[in-house]
């Protein structure tokens, strides 16, 4: 029982997940693993002169998904607006993944570089943003200068 308890939490977790950060994935492959990952969300087929992203929606319009690319077609951000009926969801979602550095605030430490992942609130929705820590940026430029 506790395996199967331990599965559905773990499939749920998987499921409610959208802020993954993909920074560094190439538009292909951002591609896949939504379709692999996130069936529910339908890729919406959007152009900018502004610049480059892939946009993804739920059937419901509840979240709205953009990995923004650079001219190379690599994800430099993501961005996840959503009903602030779900803010409390996410807010203990990247409790339990991520670690905090402040209200709205979380650091995500993948493959030796750090995340910058913060909810603002909006009237009506609130914006996810997952970029490169600046500070972490700075950081590194310094000592490699």
């Amino acid at each position: 029982m506790k395996i199967i308890t331990l599965f559905a939490v773990l499939s749920l977790i998987r499921i409610c997940t959208y802020g993954q950060n993909l920074i560094g994935y190439n538009d292909k492959e951002i591609r896949k693993y939504m379709k692999d990952n996130h069936r529910e969300m339908s890729f919406d087929n959007v152009t900018n002169s502004k610049f480059k992203y892939l946009k993804y929606s739920d059937r419901s319009d509840r979240q709205t998904l953009l990995f923004f690319l650079n001219p190379d077609s690599v994800c430099n951000s993501v961005r996840l607006i959503c009903d602030l009926s779900i803010k409390a969801d996410k807010v203990k979602e990247f409790n339990s993944i991520y670690k905090k550095s402040g209200e709205n605030r979380w650091i995500d430490k993948r493959d030796g570089k750090d995340y910058l992942v913060e909810i603002s609130d909006e009237k009506w929705y609130c914006i996810i943003t997952i970029e490169p820590d600046k500070l972490f940026v700075v950081k590194w430029k310094q000592l490699n200068y």
